[in-house]
């Protein structure tokens, strides 16, 4: 019992149960005197700021020395086991304007079966509020790059969870047990800075910091508000996950940091110079296609002159044979049939 015990500080908003708090206030907040039904309520740390603001809270907890220490703070707790005995049957339906799963749904056989029965247990108007571990946190994806899962006492892989999400996995849980999602949002941790067992140094040199960078690796929890669906309602498109803390603060700057832009920028002058090479042999190519067109107009011209200067040659050879017969044979008008020829040829 006592390893799941905190303290909430809630000067503190990069905490699960800070988020799960804030997630609260605007149902807990309104009219006042508003119903809350903690399930898992622990020794009810959650319960009592909410029941300092004026809520009514009623735990339930299947550990008993944790739940007589919530009974103090607690309006009224019940020892239970959720998997075993349906939540309608636990506490009365319709009698809460809030109900609470913080860190809960993935110690749950079915915890589809217990948010549609938490459906059954809201009044009008009444949400559900959840925190719950992301399992593609990059510690995780990092230890299972080098073929580990190794669980622990409590985070991500305490070794009582039986349930494991993505943030996918968890909006469409939502979704199957019949709720919109309205409020969707992230504590974050740097992967080598959470209790998950990492050798960064039996990694590729730039594995760390590349799953740093990737979608969801820095969200350590997710925490989400939802309000079950209308009949007949589809369930609306995801929001946007907000961060408790920024990336920025959470992410470490590291030797892997270094080496990763060390890479990148070696990476990118490559590309670049390839990318120079490649504008170089474009241009060549261009350049070549050019001279091959002149290449192809010149053939044609001295084809052309050829063929002018054979037509030129067979006139010629008239010529020197019509000189040769005269030479042999003279005859009386053969000076005019020379000038005819020469003006022919000249014309030609």
């Amino acid at each position: 019992m006592s390893h799941y015990a905190v303290e909430i500080d809630l000067d503190h908003a990069n905490t699960s149960h800070v988020q799960v708090i804030d997630l609260a206030a605007p149902i807990a907040s309104a009219d006042g005197g508003k119903r809350v039904l903690d399930v898992g309520c622990w020794t009810g740390e959650i319960g009592r700021i909410l029941t300092e603001r004026g809520c009514a809270v009623t735990g339930i907890e299947i550990d008993p020395e944790a739940a007589s220490l919530a009974e103090k703070v607690l309006e009224r707790v019940v020892v239970a086991d959720v998997d075993a005995t349906p939540l309608t049957e636990i506490v009365e339906p319709g009698s809460f304007d809030l109900v609470i799963f913080a860190d809960v749904l993935e110690h749950l056989v079915d915890p589809r079966a217990a948010l549609e029965q938490a459906r059954d247990l809201l009044a009008p108007d009444g949400r559900v509020v959840i925190s719950i571990p992301n399992v593609t946190h990059g510690s995780v994806r990092l230890a299972l790059l080098q073929g580990r899962w190794q669980t622990t006492d409590t985070g991500l892989l305490d070794r009582t969870h039986i349930k494991f999400y993505s943030r996918e996995g968890l909006l469409q849980l939502f979704t199957d047990a019949g709720y919109a999602v309205e409020d969707l949002r992230g504590t974050t941790a740097d992967p080598l800075n959470v209790e998950v067992a990492v050798d960064p140094g039996l990694l590729p040199e730039v594995a760390v910091e590349w799953v740093r960078q990737q979608p969801d690796a820095l969200v350590y929890q997710f925490q989400l508000s939802a309000r079950p669906l209308a009949d007949g309602e589809l369930a609306p498109a995801a929001p946007e996950l907000v961060q408790a803390a920024p990336a920025d603060e959470v992410r470490l700057r590291d030797v892997h940091t270094r080496k990763f832009e060390e890479v990148t920028r070696s990476r990118l002058a490559t590309r670049d110079h390839i990318l120079g090479i490649q504008a170089s042999a474009n241009s060549a190519q261009a350049r070549v296609g050019t001279l091959s067109k002149q290449l192809r107009e010149a053939r044609e011209v001295n084809r052309r002159r050829r063929e002018r200067i054979e037509r030129l040659r067979g006139r010629v050879a008239g010529l020197e044979a019509d000189l040769t017969y005269a030479t042999r044979h003279p005859v009386r008008n053969f000076g005019r049939r020379v000038v005819r020829r020469l003006r022919r040829a000249a014309q030609g």
